[in-house]
Parts: C-alpha cells; structure tokens; sequence
C-alpha cells in the first residue's frame, strides 16, 4: 500500500519541529557551558573600561549611541543637515531625548 501524501507531509512536518525543539535543548546546554567565558568576558570589559558593541564605524554618535551627547550630530552648525546615513537609522537612546526640552515646537522659522 502507497502511503497518502498527506501522510508524507506529516512526517517531514513531525521531523522539522523536532528539529525546531532540538534548537532549544542546544541553546540551554550552550548557555550553561558558556556562563563562566561571558562572566569572564564581562569582568575584563569592565577592568579595561570598554564601551558598548559597536553598531555602525562612521559617526562617533552612531560607534557607541551610550557615549553620545543629543546635539553631537549638528557638531557643525545647529541647523546642519545630517551628513551620515547611519544618523538616520539609529535615533539618539530614549534616556538622552527624555531629558531635553523638545526644541522644535518653540523655534519660528526664519523669514
């Protein structure tokens, strides 16, 4: 007896999420055998005094947006336009734009 298609498609589909299910399994016991490098890893970060990941290498305020000021991208003249693209993909961290008064809504534009 030929087996259904349907009955095919049930097996492959059995095996990818098992498949799926064994991706977890192997993500626990990584994470366990790699506690100790990252605490390793971190306590050297910390003694050498490193920044953050770097995202992005052209626009200081885009290599480290920990490090960056709110008016870092206007360094040239404060209506300069935005001359790296990355300022445009990465906006300035919440905790930085919290604490300055929103500009926009009281600047006139000029005659």
């Amino acid at each position: 007896m030929r087996p259904r298609p349907s009955s095919l498609a049930f097996v492959v589909l059995g095996l990818a999420a098992a498949g799926f299910a064994s991706t977890f399994l192997d993500a626990a016991l990584q994470r366990d055998r790699g506690t100790a490098q990252i605490a390793e890893r971190a306590a050297l970060a910390q003694r050498l005094g490193l920044t953050d990941l770097a995202l992005f290498t052209e626009a200081r305020y885009t290599r480290h947006p920990s490090q960056a000021d709110l008016h870092s991208a206007f360094q040239d003249h404060p209506v300069a336009l935005e001359h790296f693209p990355t300022g445009s993909l990465l906006p300035p961290p919440a905790s930085l734009v919290s604490h300055h008064e929103r500009l926009d809504r009281k600047a006139a534009a000029p005659d």
